[in-house]
C-alpha cells in the first residue's frame, strides 16, 4: 500500500519505485557495483562476497571516493548464529606522526590534505580479508573478477564524471595523477572509457596474494617506500597493520535496536542523536518542530563528540554514558522549542566515501562504508599502483595538544565513516547507510525517522528533502560559521519557521542536499526484501 507522504514535503519524487526481491538484494552508489555484487548472489554466493565484489567495483569505477588504499568499517549480520559483528579498517600513523615532526615540516596550526604527509595506513583490503575469512565463502580471485576487469576499461557514469571536474586542480598537482586522470588535459567526461591499467595490475596482485600482498608483499614494499620517503608511516608499520573486530554500539528506538560502528566512527553520533530524538514524539509534533528536535539532537551529539571522543587506544572517555537512556533524557531536555542551542553544547555524561549494503535469501545481511577520505584522498597516485592513499590523517587529526584527538604515534583518527542496522525482535528490519561526511549521521538519522515514525518506505525515505548542519567535526571548518542548509523541497512554512527559532537556515536546490543514501528493508513475516536507492547518485537497487 502507497504510504501518505507529510505535508511538509512539497513538490513530487523521482518516480522510482521500491525494488521488490526474494532471494538477494544489493544497494550501491553505482550501477555496475550493484550488477556485480547480485551476480555474486545469483551463482550462489552470500551477503559478504557480493559485498567485497560490489566493493571492490567502486574501487574502481569511483576512484575518488574509495579504493585499497582506504579505510573500510563493516557491520555484519550472521544469519546462522544470530550475530552482529563490527569491522574497524581503519589506519594508524606511524611513529614519526609527532607535533614536532609536523612543525618542522611547517604544520602547525592544520594538518596538511594532501600528499603523503596526510596519509594513515590503509584499512580497507585488511578489513576487507577479515570479512572473506570470518564470513564470506568465495576466493579474493573470483571477487575481484569483475572489478579487474572495468579497471581494464569502463564507461564513466555522470556523477562520476561530475567528481572528476571538480577535483581537477588537485589531480594536477601531482604528475603521477594527471598522467592517468589528465591525460588529454582535461578530466573524463560521461560515456568516456576510462583506463586504468596500472590500477588492474595492482588489482591482480591483490587477488593472487590477498592482504598479505597489500601489506608485505611486493606491492606493500612499494606503497611502504613511498610512504617511507614523505609519509607518517613505513614499509613495517603498514606490514604490522590489523583489523580490529568487535560488538558493534546500540542504543533502543521505538522500541526497536539500532546498531552502528564504534569509535573511533562517528556512528556514536548518530546513535546518541536518534536516541535523544526518541524521547520526542516525532510525528506527533508539528513539521517544524520535528525537524528542530532533529537539528538541536545532531547539534548536541557533535559537540559531546568534539569534547570527549579520540582513538578508545588513547583516550578514555565516556562512551556508554553518552549513549545511555539516562544522559538522552538529560539531553533531550536542554532542547527548547522555540530557540536553538548554541553549536557547542556539549554535555557532562559521568566528509568523501560510498556505502553500499546487501541481504541474502538466508538472511545474512551487510552494511559497508569506504573511503579514501577526501576526494582522491592524498591526491597522489602512488607511482607504478594506480592507487591512491587515503588523506584521513591530514583530515581527521588535530594539532592540539591535550585535545582527544590531537595526533600521535600509532594513533588512529576519528573517523565522519559510520553505518548502520536496525533490529526488531532480535532480527534485521533495515540496513542502511550513506557517504558524506558529517552529513552521514544527519543524514541517517533523518532518513530513520521518514521510515520509522512517518511510515514511508524505503525510497521515499531515500528521496525525501534533507538538512545538513556545519560546520560539523571536521578540523578545516572548525572557523566557519554556522549553517543549516536545507533542500527547497521542505514547505516553506518549515524553512521559516526554523528561522524562527534562530537557526542559519540557508535553503539550496530541491536535490542538492548531497549524499547517497542505500537502504534495504527487510520484511520478516512476508520473506521480502526491499531496496531503495537516492536518486543524488548514479547507484541503484537490484534484487532477484
Amino acid at each position: 500500500m502507497k504510504t501518505r507522504v507529510p505535508e511538509f514535503i512539497v513538490g513530487t519524487g523521482t518516480g522510482r519505485s521500491v525494488v521488490m526481491a526474494e532471494q538477494g538484494m544489493v544497494a550501491t552508489a553505482h550501477p555496475l557495483a550493484t550488477a556485480a555484487g547480485l551476480k555474486v548472489l545469483m551463482e550462489g554466493g552470500n551477503a559478504v562476497d557480493a559485498a567485497i565484489a560490489a566493493g571492490a567495483v567502486t574501487w574502481v569505477t569511483m576512484p575518488m571516493m574509495c579504493g585499497p588504499g582506504g579505510d573500510a568499517f563493516f557491520l555484519i549480520y550472521c544469519a546462522k548464529t544470530g550475530q552482529v559483528k563490527a569491522i574497524n579498517g581503519s589506519g594508524a600513523v606511524g611513529r614519526r606522526a609527532t607535533l614536532d615532526y609536523l612543525a618542522a615540516r611547517g604544520y602547525r596550526e592544520q594538518m596538511p590534505q594532501t600528499g603523503m604527509l596526510s596519509a594513515a595506513i590503509p584499512g580497507a583490503v585488511d578489513a576487507f580479508q577479515e570479512a572473506i575469512l570470518r564470513f564470506g565463502t568465495r576466493s579474493w580471485d573470483y571477487l575481484l573478477h569483475d572489478a579487474i576487469r572495468y579497471a581494464e576499461g569502463h564507461p564513466v557514469s555522470p556523477k562520476t564524471a561530475e567528481y572528476f571536474r571538480e577535483a581537477r586542480d588537485k589531480l594536477a598537482m601531482f604528475p603521477s595523477s594527471a598522467r592517468i586522470y589528465l591525460a588529454k588535459g582535461e578530466t573524463p567526461r560521461t560515456g568516456d572509457i576510462l583506463r586504468q591499467p596500472e590500477y588492474a595490475e595492482s588489482m591482480r596482485r591483490i587477488a593472487r596474494g590477498g592482504a598479505r600482498e597489500f601489506y608485505a608483499g611486493a606491492l606493500g614494499e612499494i606503497i611502504g617506500r613511498a610512504a617511507d620517503v614523505a609519509g607518517l608511516f613505513d614499509t613495517t608499520e603498514l606490514a604490522a597493520h590489523r583489523s580490529a573486530v568487535y560488538e558493534p554500539l546500540r542504543i533502543s528506538y521505538r522500541g526497536l535496536e539500532v546498531l552502528s560502528t564504534a569509535p573511533p566512527s562517528q556512528g556514536m553520533i548518530h546513535l546518541e542523536a536518534q536516541a535523544v530524538t526518541g524521547q520526542f514524539p516525532l510525528a506527533d509534533l508539528a513539521p517544524v518542530d520535528a525537524q528542530h528536535v532533529m537539528i538541536e539532537a545532531i547539534k548536541i551529539a557533535t559537540a559531546d563528540r568534539l569534547r570527549w571522543a579520540g582513538d578508545p587506544a588513547y583516550v578514555d572517555f565516556p562512551l556508554g554514558g553518552l549513549l545511555s537512556e539516562r544522559y538522552a533524557r538529560k539531553r533531550a531536555a536542554d532542547i527548547q522549542m522555540e530557540s536553538c542551542l548554541p553549536v557547542n553544547a556539549a554535555g557532562d555524561p559521568l566528509g568523501d566515501t560510498t556505502y553500499l549494503c546487501v541481504v541474502d535469501g538466508e538472511g545474512n545481511a551487510v552494511s559497508l562504508i569506504h573511503s579514501l577520505s577526501n576526494s582522491f584522498g592524498t591526491g597522489e597516485v602512488i607511482e607504478g599502483t594506480g592507487l591512491f592513499l587515503n588523506n584521513r590523517a591530514g583530515r581527521g587529526f588535530v594539532l592540539t595538544e591535550g585535545h582527544p584527538n590531537c595526533i600521535a604515534p600509532g594513533k588512529r583518527t576519528m573517523h565522519t565513516l559510520n553505518c548502520y542496522m536496525v533490529f526488531k525482535d532480535g532480527r534485521p528490519l533495515l540496513v542502511g547507510g550513506t557517504p558524506g561526511g558529517d552529513g552521514q549521521p544527519q543524514w541517517n538519522l533523518q532518513v530513520l525517522a521518514y521510515f520509522l515514525d512517518w511510515g514511508l518506505n524505503v525510497q521515499e525515505a531515500c528521496e525525501a528533502p534533507r538538512w545538513t548542519l556545519g560546520p560539523g567535526t571536521d578540523p578545516v571548518n572548525a572557523g566557519n560559521p554556522p549553517t543549516l542548509a536545507l533542500e527547497g523541497r521542505f514547505h516553506p512554512s518549515v524553512l521559516a519557521g526554523l528561522k524562527a527559532k534562530g537557526h542559519p537556515v540557508r535553503e539550496v536546490a530541491p536535490w542538492g542536499g548531497g549524499g547517497a543514501v542505500q537502504l534495504i528493508h527487510i520484511d520478516q513475516e512476508k520473506g521480502v526484501l526491499h531496496g531503495g536507492s537516492d536518486p543524488r547518485a548514479d547507484g541503484c537497487a537490484m534484487g532477484y
